[in-house]
């Protein structure tokens, strides 16, 4: 997969904002900073500075490595241009998450007053709705979609699955939201419960459909021997 200014500007725009912020904060943060919060919104975790102002910033660098050595070594690794898009808004999205949620915990490490678990219930839910608009453009490998058994085996199960995981990432990411909204404990039991259907659903499904397939042909890319 080729890599462009364009695809690449962005994040590296992202993720240097995450590290000047700290840079800018360090002097000012408390050696003590809250790191965890409970359902309720409540401070139940501290860690120092360095935990505070530079685990998110590090830890979103590291994926962003991780996401561009992926398709060096995925056998399929020639797919990745037919689903480049997709892939590269996937990789912004997750970036985008990482600072988001870095800027909700240092406004609170800070001592600002902000509704942590509501936002980061918003923040997750967008990530799962943007993700779900592109699960179905996602095109067969070894590293990204939903991989299964059955999807690496079936051409027509991989298809499927897809399509339909992308709608239960926006399901998925409703009820993330209505949970952050809301806050009360039932819901967010009845949020995790039905996010495990969801995530069970797509496994089964990928089986049935790959039972249905009279052909079975492993789809391009994941076929041994294949790039």
């Amino acid at each position: 997969m080729k890599l462009s200014l364009r695809t690449e500007l962005p994040q590296w725009i992202v993720i240097g904002a995450m590290f000047v912020a700290a840079a800018i904060c360090w002097p000012y943060a408390p050696d003590r900073m809250p790191v965890h919060w409970n359902l309720a919104g409540e401070i139940d975790g501290y860690g120092g500075k360095f935990i505070g102002l530079l685990l998110l910033p590090l830890t979103s660098l590291g994926i962003y490595f991780l996401m561009l050595f992926v398709p060096l070594v995925d056998p399929g690794r020639r797919n990745y241009q037919n689903f480049a898009t997709a892939f590269n808004a996937i990789r912004l999205t997750i970036t985008v998450v990482f600072a988001a949620l870095y800027v909700v915990f240092v406004v609170a490490g800070l001592g600002g007053k902000v509704n942590v678990t509501a936002i980061i219930s918003l923040v997750i839910a967008a990530m799962f709705l943007v993700i779900g608009n592109f699960m179905g453009k996602i095109r067969p490998n070894w590293f990204v979609g939903v991989r299964t058994p059955w999807t690496l085996s079936s051409k027509l199960s991989w298809n499927k699955t897809h399509r339909l995981a992308g709608w239960l990432f926006l399901v998925m990411g409703l009820l993330i939201a209505v949970a952050g909204i809301l806050q009360t404990t039932w819901i967010f039991i009845l949020m995790v419960a039905a996010n495990a259907v969801c995530l069970v659903w797509m496994i089964v499904y990928s089986y049935l459909i790959y039972r249905q397939d009279p052909d079975r042909t492993p789809p391009a890319g994941v076929s041994p021997g294949t790039e």
